[in-house]
């Protein structure tokens, strides 16, 4: 495994670190705030092709192996991980699901704009009891002539306000369990759909996270994705992808903290010298350090795998979960090194300590990791 950044590489990184620090950097606390989503931005960065990632460009992707994808995403998480995670929407859960699992007539309609960076989509999986309990999910979809009909309620979908398409989840048999998932593409302005984007979250701010209400709503069976049957399947099979993607933007906002308590602590003085000299704070940034560098050659592995044709299904889950709980440590610390500053949001250390504690939650909370990164090792799986 050569993890060196190539030539061909050096293009991407240089336009992306580019587009962060002079697009997106002046922005991030506005829209932070303000809890929007700069779409005018996500415009931007598809102008420059940083939606398509490793999808085909046959398909309106960029093309792009993994390990230049994972790279791309660390590089602009490092400024802003909303923005970073726009640049996995076509490469994550709902892009690939439609690109394994799609008709010709589906992955034009749908994956094409989206990659071409005409999104955003929204996965809508959680429920409010199930969680990370996908196999009981009570969304239910009736087949009823041509179409189907669905009723039930999604929460904490990210993009539920300014998604172009949805991909979710219904079951056509509650005795079923799994077998019964059946996966289904919607348009949000269909009758019977009703977007509820929740305020005055504690992270995330920017990412429009709300509840999708789906009250008869009418399908047509050529917007199912997949056979009846297959939802669950097309679920996991992509989830890799999104953690591949999680896990890089944890990368990029451990580099932020890192260099964030670096700078801090070179140029706050106490009793006369700078706190860096203190050796409690050299070891907070001993442990970013080492942190940042561990899960990036996580990370870079997991995207080599990927690179390969494997899954990477266990390097996966042990990337995303170390990476988060190395970001939750370094926000941390690195919270702790500004002291009461960091209360400030004219400091940007406040954002990444914020964003952080939800990254441990998403693509499967990192509970669920570590017992199936147990059972694997154990032979259980």
């Amino acid at each position: 495994m050569d993890f060196a950044v190539k030539e061909e590489q050096t293009a991407i990184l240089d336009m992306t670190r580019r587009f962060s620090r002079e697009r997106i950097r002046p922005r991030v606390r506005e829209y932070d705030r303000e809890e929007r989503f700069p779409l005018d931005l996500y415009a931007e960065m598809a102008q420059l092709g940083l939606t398509g990632g490793v999808i085909p460009e046959q398909y309106g992707g960029a093309g792009m192996d993994h390990q230049t994808y994972a790279l791309m995403v660390m590089e602009m998480a490092e400024t802003c991980q909303a923005m970073a995670a726009a640049a996995t929407w076509a490469s994550g859960v709902g892009g690939v699901s439609v690109l394994r699992f799609g008709t010709e007539e589906q992955k034009q309609k749908y994956l094409v704009p989206l990659a071409k960076g005409e999104g955003p989509v929204a996965f809508a999986l959680t429920e409010t009891h199930t969680g990370s309990d996908v196999a009981s999910m009570k969304t239910r979809a009736v087949r009823d002539g041509d179409d189907y009909i669905l009723n039930g309620t999604k929460v904490w979908i990210s993009m539920i306000e300014s998604c172009k398409w949805i991909l979710t989840f219904a079951t056509v048999d509650a005795g079923a369990g799994r077998k019964g998932i059946t996966a289904f593409l919607l348009e949000p302005d269909w009758p019977g759909i009703t977007r509820t984007p929740f305020k005055n979250k504690v992270g995330f701010r920017p990412m429009e996270t709300g509840e999708l209400v789906l009250q008869d709503v009418r399908v047509p069976a050529s917007n199912r994705l997949g056979a009846e049957g297959e939802g669950f399947k097309i679920a996991m099979s992509s989830v890799e992808n999104g953690r591949l993607g999680v896990a890089s933007r944890c990368v990029g906002m451990i580099r932020a903290c890192l260099n964030l308590a670096t700078e801090y602590a070179q140029t706050r003085t106490t009793f006369g010298e700078p706190i860096g000299k203190r050796q409690l704070v050299q070891s907070k940034i001993t442990d970013m350090k080492v942190a940042y560098e561990t899960a990036r050659l996580l990370v870079l592995q997991t995207a080599w795998q990927k690179d390969q044709g494997d899954r990477a299904r266990v390097n996966a889950s042990m990337a995303k979960m170390y990476a988060s709980d190395a970001l939750m440590r370094a926000a941390e610390d690195a919270m702790q090194i500004h002291g009461a500053y960091g209360c400030s949001d004219e400091y940007d250390i406040g954002r990444y300590w914020r964003d952080a504690k939800f990254m441990q939650t998403i693509e499967g909370s990192n509970e669920i990791h570590r017992t199936l990164i147990a059972e694997y090792q154990l032979g259980y799986r």
